[in-house]
C-alpha cells in the first residue's frame, strides 16, 4: 500500500521540485513569456514575461514517476496516455504561440482534431483492451450503475473534450488550476484505493508533482503551467473518471471546471445576442470576480474551498 501510495507522491513531489529550478531558466531563456491581454485586469500586465510552459515539470514527474508503476499496474497506461496526448497538443500551441509568435497557436480546428484523435484512442483502448465497463456509476444511488450502450462512447468524447478545456479555462490565476486540480487527484486516490482499482499510481504522482509545481505556481507565480499543463490535466481528470467509471462525478469534483467554461460560453452568447452586452465583467468567471475588487489569492482560495467541500460531497455521494 505505501509503495503505491506514498512513493509516487513523494517520488513526483521532489522530482517536480528539483526540476522547477532548472527548467525555468530554460523557459525564461527560450523567451517562453505569457502576454496578458491589454484590455484585461489590469493587475496582470506586471505577469507578461513571466515564462509559461511550466506544464513540462508537471509531465515530466508524472511520466517519470509512473513508469516504475507501469507493469503491475497496467491500468495506469490509459490514464498516462490521455494526460500526455493533451500535454502534448498544450506544448505544441504554446510552442506555437511563444516561440514562433504565432498568436493563435495552434488553429481552433486543428486543436479540437487533435483532441478528438487523443479521445478516440483511448476509447478504442479501454473498450477492447481493458476490463473497465462504460457503465456510469450514478451519485447518491448506494451503488447503482447506468449503462446507455453506445450511447457512451459520444458521450466519453463530449466529457472528456470538455474537461479538458474545463481545465484550460479555469488556469487563469497564479496557482488556481493547480490548486482545484490537486485537490480531485487527491478525490480521485482515495476512491482508487477503497475500490482497489490499481491506478492509484498514477494519481498520487499527479498529486505530488502538483505539491512540487505550486511552490513556483502561487502568487505571485515565477512560472506559469500554459496549455501544455492545463490540457494535460484536464486529460488526467476526465480519463482517471473513466477508469473509475465515475464520469458523472467530473460534474461535482470538477465544478468549477463547469462554471469557468459555461461563464464562456454565456459571456460570448449573450454579447453576440445583445450587440455588446455582457454579462459578467469579464470571463472566465475569476476575472469577474477580480473586477469584483477580489483579490487573486482570495479567488484561488474561496475556488479550492469550493472544491474540497464538493469533493467531500462526492464522497458521501458514492
Amino acid at each position: 500500500m505505501d509503495y503505491t501510495v506514498f512513493m509516487p507522491v513523494l517520488v513526483a513531489f521532489v522530482l517536480s521540485v528539483i526540476m522547477g529550478p532548472m527548467i525555468i531558466p530554460v523557459l525564461r531563456r527560450l523567451k517562453m513569456g505569457q502576454t496578458e491581454r491589454e484590455d484585461g485586469v489590469k493587475s496582470h500586465l506586471k505577469k507578461a514575461g513571466t515564462p509559461t510552459m511550466g506544464g513540462v515539470i508537471i509531465l515530466l514527474s508524472v511520466v517519470i514517476t509512473s513508469v516504475f508503476y507501469m507493469k503491475d499496474h497496467p491500468k495506469i497506461i490509459p490514464i498516462l496516455f490521455v494526460t500526455l496526448g493533451f500535454g502534448l497538443i498544450g506544448f505544441l500551441d504554446d510552442y506555437l504561440k511563444v516561440v514562433m509568435r504565432r498568436s493563435d497557436g495552434l488553429f481552433p480546428r486543428q486543436k479540437m482534431a487533435l483532441q478528438i484523435v487523443v479521445t478516440a484512442v483511448f476509447a478504442f483502448y479501454v473498450i477492447r483492451f481493458t476490463d473497465v465497463p462504460l457503465a456510469m456509476l450514478i451519485p447518491f444511488s448506494g451503488g447503482q450503475y447506468l449503462d446507455i450502450g453506445w450511447l457512451s462512447v459520444p458521450l466519453m468524447f463530449i466529457a472528456v473534450i470538455g474537461t479538458v478545456n474545463g481545465v484550460n479555462f479555469t488556469d487563469g490565476l497564479d496557482g488556481l488550476a493547480s490548486s482545484v486540480t490537486v485537490l480531485v487527484a487527491t478525490f480521485f486516490t482515495v476512491v482508487a484505493i477503497g475500490t482497489k482499482s490499481g491506478i492509484e499510481p498514477v494519481t498520487c504522482a499527479v498529486v505530488g508533482a502538483l505539491l512540487g509545481f505550486l511552490l513556483f505556481n502561487v502568487y505571485p507565480a515565477s512560472v506559469f503551467m500554459g496549455d501544455t499543463g492545463s490540457l494535460a490535466l484536464g486529460g488526467f481528470v476526465a480519463s482517471t473518471a473513466y477508469m473509475l467509471q465515475m464520469p458523472v462525478f467530473i460534474i461535482i469534483v470538477g465544478l468549477i471546471y463547469l462554471v469557468e467554461v459555461l461563464s464562456v460560453m454565456i459571456q460570448v452568447t449573450y454579447f453576440k445576442k445583445t450587440g455588446g452586452k455582457r454579462i459578467f465583467k469579464m470571463a472566465p468567471i475569476h476575472h469577474h470576480f477580480e473586477l469584483c475588487g477580489w483579490s487573486e489569492t482570495r479567488v484561488v482560495a474561496v475556488f479550492s474551498i469550493i472544491t474540497a467541500l464538493l469533493c467531500l460531497i462526492a464522497l458521501m455521494a458514492m
